[in-house]
């Protein structure tokens, strides 16, 4: 039964040249990772494993390089500067098989710092909003300290933890890290708009988070028998879930459920969630299982870039050398959406940055990663339409990627590619 104490009590049983894991997105447990800082000078040589996490990340700061080695198996805004400084290293690795790194003791875990609801009357407590890979890395932890908090809905799935489970119980209620929707742009609305006219009625969805997936989610309000089969998702799918445009029921796959790994969004989003038998929040080795994904049918996965070449290279990992985010699940979902039968694999950007440069590029910039290869990719979509390369030769590509780039960039990639590929 897990012992209830003060996070800074709960840290000391920490040891130096530990690997710890720290829960994801925003069940990242803030009193446990400040606590874990407060006790830095005594930690030498520990190891950190995460996702994406919210919040802060006092442990990758500069002050404590030499003594946190923080590995990062995806980027989040938190650790970006410490990861392009060198106080963190990034494991470029599919987000399905994560998992499977714990379980297998390819990352063996010594602790694990997790946040979650408080007990019900049996005992049990709930992973709430990240299931993800946090539901191996507990159970693969010799140590686990669990942040209790009741602002941390209970959400149905894979998540529960008994009290027997967790070693060390921190009492700390605080509001889990929001992020409110943004302001859809005209161009972001053109992509929605594009998207949209793609989708079939009983299809699957598969998006996250951003002003493209809910400049999607706006466009579907007259659509029928949409559902939900993701890594994550945010507040954009409320509405069609109230309006019933989102009911799951042509799923071959828990039908009537929405499925996903973790969800990130408003307090809205959370109570959403909270004892919601509609979602099912399941172990992300199953969620981004490709064998799993194909099963149900129409299967649409929308997936973003950094940019694209003219031959369908897409990098959405990295600026060149500068590593940025991560892998992710774009390969498990455009692949997963390829085998689903009427399945349709979707890359979205805009077509320039915002400081005009166009995102449709001859070539990668060197060192820049390959997350979806040219032979996987389907459709590329801009505001300025969709670009379908699936069966396409690198010359038809090449045709279709220049129709879809900004109109001020299409002679100079016109003439590169050209010199490149002879197109």
């Amino acid at each position: 039964m897990a012992l209830f104490v003060s996070a800074t009590d709960a840290l000391q049983h920490v040891k130096p040249e530990q690997n710890i894991y720290i829960h994801t997105a925003a069940a990242a447990p803030q009193a446990l990772v400040h606590a874990l800082a407060e006790r830095g000078s005594q930690l030498y040589g520990n190891k950190i494993y995460h996702l994406h996490t919210d919040g802060d990340a006092p442990y990758a700061e500069p002050e404590f390089a030499g003594i946190f080695d923080v590995y990062c198996l995806f980027i989040g805004a938190n650790v970006r500067k410490a990861i392009w400084n060198g106080r963190a290293q990034f494991v470029p690795s599919f987000l399905s098989e994560v998992p499977g790194m714990f379980r297998k003791g390819i990352i063996p875990l010594d602790v694990a710092l997790i946040q979650v609801s408080p007990p019900d009357a049996h005992g049990f407590c709930s992973l709430g909003v990240s299931i993800d890979a946090t539901n191996a890395a507990w159970r693969m932890s010799k140590l686990v300290i669990a942040q209790i908090n009741p602002k941390m809905p209970r959400s149905h799935g894979d998540g529960l933890i008994h009290l027997n489970d967790i070693d060390y119980a921190v009492e700390h209620e605080q509001d889990l890290p929001e992020h409110a929707p943004g302001v859809i742009s005209a161009e972001e609305a053109l992509i929605g708009e594009n998207i949209a006219g793609m989708i079939e009625n009983g299809s699957t969805l598969q998006m996250g988070i951003g002003s493209i997936p809910n400049a999607v989610l706006a466009k579907l309000g007259n659509h029928k028998d949409l559902g939900i089969h993701t890594e994550m998702f945010s507040d954009g799918i409320i509405p069609l879930v109230e309006s019933g445009v989102i009911n799951n029921s042509q799923k071959r796959i828990h039908p009537g459920k929405i499925v996903s790994g973790f969800a990130f969004g408003t307090r809205k989003l959370y109570d959403f969630i909270h004892d919601n038998p509609m979602v099912n929040m399941l172990d992300i080795a199953y969620v981004n299982d490709v064998s799993v994904i194909r099963k149900n049918p129409r299967v649409v996965a929308i997936n973003s870039a950094i940019e694209v070449d003219v031959t369908g290279q897409v990098c959405a990992d990295s600026i060149g050398t500068r590593f940025y985010s991560g892998v992710g699940g774009q390969m498990d979902f455009i692949r997963g959406a390829s085998l689903s039968e009427g399945g349709k694999p979707i890359i979205a950007l805009g077509s320039q940055t915002n400081k005009g440069l166009s995102k449709i590029v001859p070539q990668l910039k060197p060192g820049a990663g390959v997350v979806t290869t040219r032979a996987h990719v389907h459709y590329v979509v801009t505001e300025y339409g969709v670009a379908d390369l699936y069966g396409k030769s690198i010359r038809e590509r090449v045709d279709a990627m220049i129709k879809i780039a900004h109109p001020e960039h299409r002679e100079q990639l016109e003439r590169e590619a050209y010199e490149l590929y002879h197109a």
